[in-house]
């Protein structure tokens, strides 16, 4: 188990000339010629970012943020409400609203595109507008610094110009997909008691027209009386059609909610660098999800940073991050605007009518800069397409991979099926910061499996259970950071003491932040790769191992397994944990004792066919089979998914999990 990178291999080596031009290595020039330094590359860069709190300073100037009152390089940070999280930039202020709407010209800001392939395009100017609109009826109607704006919407227009609206007023802003069920809306909604909640009423997905009335009506039914004062329907994205629900007089259309605006001027409050704007939540799989409260300045120079320094995102590049409103991307996506790039808003399936179609719009609208999963690619895989015989993909310069590790086998495929002339990083950080803890880097080589490098200002380390930093022995620890930045949420919702942040993060290691990743860094090229989530990392017989390692055996396999997850299983009679292995096949394959067998030879314990509802929830799993008699929550897509998996408490240990040779069997994958 200790050659984690047996599989690692140079893909790419950035051209020279390129690799001078790109933002991270401007920045390098730029405080060498400041500080008067002789900092030589990115590994040099990194090490002065996490020693000198100032770096957080100079990002700002570096990515022309507008400040009304800027930072002081000598007062970075104060104390903030909880030890563990300053406040930054005390003094400063400025509006997150204003810094994306920085342009007010006629060029392409918004690609605005569904699943039929009807596209839309809009101008900074139009956008502008849009803002202004929607912000001076918000102000119409009394919404004021610190309230709270929930969604249900799709990824499109209205939704971006509401959440800039709100900005621009400093309020908050929440949003759910329209796909989470009503009871998961309403464990986050009734938790932060918005004052305004925007909805779409009809949408269509995978050719499916899907009627949100029943839906928004619950919820809102649900929130009067908790401070709701007004709930806004969008028209209907199918056909334009403007629905009512008449008999609630809290609910309006849009199109009557932006009369009741003044027409006043576009105007942004100037506000502290850690005045709360966004509420994310965790995943709530097992309980009702934290509400985790993010603020304006730290999700824009992070989000920002990740775009231009991990992505190479540049002015009027097509940049495609496909996403729902309900994941983290979402806010990351909105920083396309502040970069100056075309930003595409996708709405719907990806395979509808059929993933040749959604290639070939990637090619047509000449995405530069492109954010996907490992799923979404091994979908590509399984399916046998050859993206290069539906395009060329000449303008893709960065491909990001994110939300699951990527493994060695799939970094390869994906190069070389998209034409190899392309920068691929794979990247992880987490809702709870808006940011990259490890990423990629343009100027840096890329290895199959490895993610280049730590984020820039990130100071990121491997510990043991001890607390002892073991990122240079080639062995696997915690994903922690030991240094402070300025994305740590300021708490959660409610937590007024600050007891549910530390559980969450601080408790394992006393003012450290543990992310709960299970990390490993390759001594030789200084890349690190994820192994999986640390709660739900596999330990038989005391071998401790990700299910990253798993699931990259599963990948020969891609043309007829369709979804995995793998958990580990330790009830209270068992003396040692084993791996339990579910499968989900793809249509009209079976599980022939061949196919059984050689999985096995690679994964000595029970395998079982299982169903799951599209995302991998590997420690709810964990928990049900170890013998947790916990309810899914709302927040799971599908909960009726997860009772499948009670049956397995009662499984008979596979013979032989215990022994040693299993455990160096184990050791080999």
């Amino acid at each position: 188990m200790s050659d984690y990178f047996a599989q690692s291999k140079l893909l790419w080596t950035p051209p020279r000339r390129s690799a001078n031009q790109t933002a991270v290595e401007k920045l390098r020039r730029d405080i060498n010629r400041k500080y008067s330094l002789k900092l030589a590359n990115y590994e040099d860069l990194h090490k002065w970012s996490v020693e000198n709190y100032v770096f957080w300073v100079e990002l700002a100037h570096f990515m022309k943020f507008i400040f009304s009152i800027p930072p002081d390089p000598q007062r970075v940070f104060e104390p903030g409400r909880f030890p563990e999280v300053p406040l930054w930039f005390p003094g400063a202020r400025l509006n997150y609203a204003e810094n994306l709407l920085r342009r007010r010209d006629d060029s392409i800001a918004i690609i605005e595109a569904n699943e039929n392939q009807v596209i839309t395009y809009y101008s900074y100017r139009q956008l502008w507008k849009k803002v202004e609109d929607l912000a001076a009826a918000f102000r119409a109607n009394g919404l004021q610094i610190g309230d709270r704006v929930a969604a249900i919407v799709v990824n499109s227009l209205n939704a971006v110009a509401t959440a800039l609206a709100v900005a621009s007023i400093g309020g908050m802003f929440s949003t759910t997909a329209t796909d989470m069920g009503t009871q998961g809306i309403l464990d986050r909604y009734t938790q932060i008691k918005p004052k305004f909640i925007v909805a779409d009423t009809e949408v269509q997905y995978a050719g499916k027209v899907i009627d949100l009335l029943p839906k928004v009506r619950q919820v809102v039914e649900a929130l009067q009386g908790q401070g709701l004062q007004k709930a806004i329907l969008f028209p209907s994205r199918v056909t334009g059609k403007v629905w009512t629900l008449s008999d609630l007089r809290s609910t309006t259309p849009l199109s009557a909610f932006l009369r009741t605006g003044d027409g006043r001027p576009l105007t942004f409050e100037q506000l502290p660098f850690s005045q709360p704007l966004f509420i994310l939540y965790s995943s709530g799989t097992s309980g009702k999800p934290k509400c985790i409260v993010h603020t304006a300045g730290g999700v824009l120079i992070q989000t920002m940073k990740g775009l231009k320094f991990e992505k190479d995102l540049c002015p009027d590049d097509v940049y495609f991050q496909y996403t729902t409103t309900g994941w983290m991307m979402w806010n990351m996506m909105l920083s396309g605007i502040a970069c100056e790039a075309r930003t595409i808003l996708y709405d719907g399936s990806p395979f509808y009518p059929n993933l040749p179609t959604y290639l070939k719009f990637i090619n047509d609208q000449s995405v530069a800069v492109m954010t996907t999963s490992p799923r979404f690619l091994s979908e590509i895989q399984g399916s046998g397409i050859d993206p290069l015989k539906i395009g060329s993909f000449e303008s893709l310069k960065t491909m990001a991979v994110g939300g699951a590790v990527l493994t060695p086998a799939m970094f390869e495929w994906t190069h070389k099926t998209f034409g190899g002339n392309f920068y691929l990083a794979s990247i992880s950080g987490g809702t709870d910061t808006c940011a990259s803890f490890v990423c990629g880097s343009p100027a840096l080589p890329t290895y199959a499996g490895e993610m280049q490098c730590k984020a820039l200002g990130m100071k990121v380390e491997i510990f043991d259970p001890s607390g002892n930093n073991i990122e240079n022995t080639g062995q696997a620890g915690e994903l922690v950071t030991t240094r402070a930045h300025p994305s740590f949420p300021v708490g959660f919702w409610g937590d007024d003491d600050g007891k549910r942040l530390r559980e969450a993060y601080f408790e394992m290691y006393p003012g450290i932040w543990r992310q709960g990743d299970f990390l490993v860094k390759n001594p030789k090229t200084n890349g690190l790769m994820v192994l999986g989530r640390s709660d739900g990392v596999l330990n038989p017989s005391g071998v401790r191992f990700g299910s990253a390692e798993i699931y990259s055996v599963l990948e020969d396999f891609a043309r007829i397994v369709d979804d995995s997850i793998c958990v580990g299983q330790r009830r209270k009679q068992d003396e040692h944990e084993q791996v339990l292995l579910f499968l989900k096949l793809r249509e009209g394959q079976k599980l022939s004792p061949a196919l059984l067998n050689k999985i096995r030879s690679a994964i000595p314990d029970e395998i079982e066919r299982a169903t799951l509802n599209g995302k991998k929830i590997e420690i709810a799993v964990k928990q049900i089979v170890s013998g947790s008699t916990m309810k899914p929550s709302g927040t799971v897509a599908n909960p009726d998914s997860l009772k499948l998996y009670y049956k397995y408490q009662e499984i008979e240990r596979f013979a032989g999990s215990t022994s040693d040779s299993t455990s160096r069997r184990r050791a080999k994958l």
